[in-house]
């Protein structure tokens, strides 16, 4: 029976993520001008699976946008400063290859923990906008639960995205949106992943629920990047400007 459920508890977790310790930055970044997006990351969770990101960055293309995903190093269940290096390499590549003066991030699961420790790092001054869909910011019990009855089964990232992890207390401590990219934070109510689902609220970002905008939607955390609504509202918020505070008004435009 232990056997099983560590079965599943790995299962779930292989669609979450890891988190790091990041270099916080000496200086303040000035804030990024929102006029003129820039090229769009993509940066996946806990398992590094890149499939169900690439429809949501076929998506942003089909927009105009200039949109890639960053594949991460082991799967993304190691030590995540690697992952978050992968993404500063990706971003100055980007910004190289295109001339932009900034970049957008879109961190699925626990890719959005990866791109806030990136921010934390040095990237927060390339970035016009970081957008985290599902993301356990503040941890989730179901890595309590596999670092409980299977640590075994339990890598490095599993253990840093547990709820008292120490990893995920110092970088929430204070700011939990540096200055330089304005923030959003998109989520789902009925995510069985990442629990409790408000841990991927994320302060001083504009923070949406997608029953905020569609209150019927039952859309699952695994169903988040390839979701036809969460799609539009991610094409929607990393438009030119600042952040919308999208809702019911926008369900039937959005959903089409």
């Amino acid at each position: 029976m232990l056997g099983l459920l560590a079965a599943l508890v790995v299962g779930v977790l292989a669609v979450v993520g890891a988190v790091l310790v990041p270099r916080l930055t000496a200086t303040t970044p000035a804030p990024v001008s929102q006029a003129e997006p820039g090229p769009v990351l993509l940066v996946p969770g806990y398992g590094g699976s890149t499939t169900g990101l690439q429809t949501l960055a076929d998506a942003l293309t089909a927009v105009g946008r200039d949109a890639e995903v960053v594949p991460l190093p082991g799967d993304g269940t190691g030590d995540m400063r690697e992952s978050a290096a992968v993404l500063g390499d990706a971003v100055d590549a980007a910004l190289a290859r295109t001339g932009a003066d900034s970049v957008d991030v879109v961190g699925y699961s626990a890719g959005g923990v990866v791109a806030r420790l990136w921010a934390a790092d040095g990237g927060a001054d390339q970035a016009r906008r970081i957008l985290t869909l599902g993301s356990p910011h503040h941890g989730t019990t179901v890595a309590d639960l596999g670092a409980t009855l299977a640590p075994g089964e339990c890598p490095e990232a599993c253990r840093q995205l547990t709820t008292s992890s120490d990893l995920l207390r110092q970088l929430n401590a204070g700011d939990e949106t540096p200055a330089g990219p304005t923030w959003v934070s998109v989520w789902t109510d009925v995510d069985a992943t990442v629990t409790p689902p408000d841990s991927a609220s994320l302060d001083g970002a504009l923070d949406l629920t997608v029953q905020s905008v569609c209150a019927d939607s039952r859309v699952g955390h695994g169903q988040l990047p390839s979701d036809p609504l969460v799609q539009g509202i991610v094409v929607a918020e990393l438009a030119a400007g600042q952040p919308v505070d999208l809702g019911p008004a926008d369900c039937a435009r959005l959903s089409s």
